[in-house]
């Protein structure tokens, strides 16, 4: 957590993100101090992409090997914000998205199936069922933190995260069963249809 109400991830190297995670930290409480009242999430995402662009094009300093995703709430505002970062200082706003090894195929995964009037249920179990796409063995590789309003947080346990797993599953089944019977119908149609005009 950079502050109450936001929260970044990262996909990259560790070291660098201790040092932008401190650096966004300590702008977070300056302004506080300063202007009392919280930053804004395109504030704060605008100061770590400045940081970021900084370290691109200065001497003796090696670029961010990092990029990160910022979520979080406005004050008084009920939309979550989601920003992306990039090494090379650019930042994008988005409705859902995905970085790090694999963000290609959960990022489609989410431009098919994201819709934006989702319940906290059905947005969670589609993060789920996108990083099913690419993650080995399930449930126990996979973290969810939902973010629910201005400083509300939760961390789905394990057992949480299994039993979404296994709704998915019974419902990718039973997607499939629909599908054999859809084509053995249509097999057993076309099958007729030829007997009938020979």
């Amino acid at each position: 957590m950079l502050d109450e109400h936001i929260c970044l991830t990262f996909a990259g190297l560790n070291a660098d993100a201790r040092i932008l995670v401190d650096k966004a930290r300590i702008e977070c409480q300056s302004h506080r101090l300063t202007v009392e009242d919280p930053v804004t999430v395109d504030y704060i995402t605008r100061h770590i992409a400045g940081i970021q662009q900084k370290y691109t094009q200065s001497g003796g300093m090696r670029p961010f090997g990092i990029s990160t995703l910022l979520i979080g709430f406005n004050q008084n505002e009920t939309q979550p914000r989601l920003f992306q970062t990039e090494p090379s200082g650019m930042f994008t706003a988005w409705k859902a998205t995905a970085i790090g090894r694999s963000s290609k195929t959960v990022r489609e995964f989410l431009e098919k199936n994201y819709k934006d009037d989702m319940s906290e249920e059905e947005t969670t179990k589609l993060a789920i069922k996108s990083l099913l796409e690419v993650v080995q063995a399930g449930a126990k590789n996979i973290e969810i933190v939902v973010m629910t309003g201005h400083g509300h947080l939760k961390t789905l346990e394990l057992p949480q995260i299994e039993e979404i797993v296994k709704q998915i599953e019974i419902e990718q089944e039973a997607e499939a069963e629909r599908r054999r019977t859809r084509l053995a119908a249509t097999a057993s149609a076309e099958a007729s249809m030829t007997g009938s005009s020979n």
